[in-house]
């Protein structure tokens, strides 16, 4: 009995451990990660743009639409303690959680004040929300911009969201980055380019090509803040 009664918790022991909840006051690494120590949280339910994403405000100027929403989530957290259920793992090691403030849902807050969309590939539990900040042109819906889960990948085939009637231009400068000489934020500092085969390759600062690699929009370079931002947006860490 005692040996069943073992067994059955070993199988259970993985799960259990996942649903463990995780408190604490977490570094805000971008509008929908945060970290706390070594355990990385991606916020479940929604899709914040990147640091790196640019989109176009009410004036069609561009503007870090990412770094906005990555300021607007530490606003609102401050230094208050956070409560996130775990959910699951995804594939890059994150645990996908739903995450509190003082009893706010976190995702929730986001969408609804126009810093992250409802990502309805994975739940419909914030498009009611979704709603209200279109319908009010809060945060990035006061402009243009693509889908987060669009411009990671470049899709140029992206319909583009917001209330500015955007130029013909548009599409195009949305699917560029912040790649500037400088990077957009201290937290991102890793360079992703394209090579001559049309493979996306990352370099973090020890890499040996770090400093020669030129960050400009026209080059199709790229300011990462993690290695698995990188490797989400399909690129490899180089060789050397």
């Amino acid at each position: 009995m005692l040996q069943k009664v073992c067994l059955v918790l070993a199988l259970l022991w993985p799960a259990l451990a996942q649903a463990a909840d995780v408190t604490g006051v977490p570094k805000i690494r971008d509008g929908d990660q945060v970290a706390f120590g070594s355990t990385r949280i991606r916020l479940a339910g929604i899709d914040a743009p990147s640091n790196d994403q640019l989109c176009l405000n009410a004036s069609g100027e561009r503007w870090t639409c990412g770094v906005a929403a990555h300021e607007a989530l530490a606003k609102f957290a401050g230094d208050k303690e956070w409560t996130c259920h775990v959910l699951r793992t995804d594939r890059f090691g994150r645990s996908v959680a739903k995450c509190e403030i003082g009893g706010d849902d976190v995702s929730q807050w986001m969408v609804k004040n126009g810093w992250a969309l409802a990502f309805i590939r994975f739940s419909q539990a914030y498009s009611a929300d979704e709603k209200v900040a279109r319908d009010a042109r809060a945060g990035l819906w006061a402009g243009a911009f693509i889908a987060p889960w669009d411009w990671r990948v470049r899709n140029k085939k992206t319909a583009i969201l917001g209330a500015t009637k955007p130029p013909e231009s548009a599409l195009a400068i949305l699917l560029a980055s912040a790649s500037g000489a400088a990077a957009p934020s201290p937290d991102c500092t890793i360079k992703g380019n394209v090579n001559r085969a049309g493979v996306c390759i990352y370099h973090t600062p020890a890499s040996r090509w770090y400093a020669k690699i030129s960050m400009k929009v026209s080059k199709g370079t790229r300011w990462f803040c993690s290695k698995e931002e990188a490797e989400a947006a399909g690129c490899r860490e180089t060789r050397r």
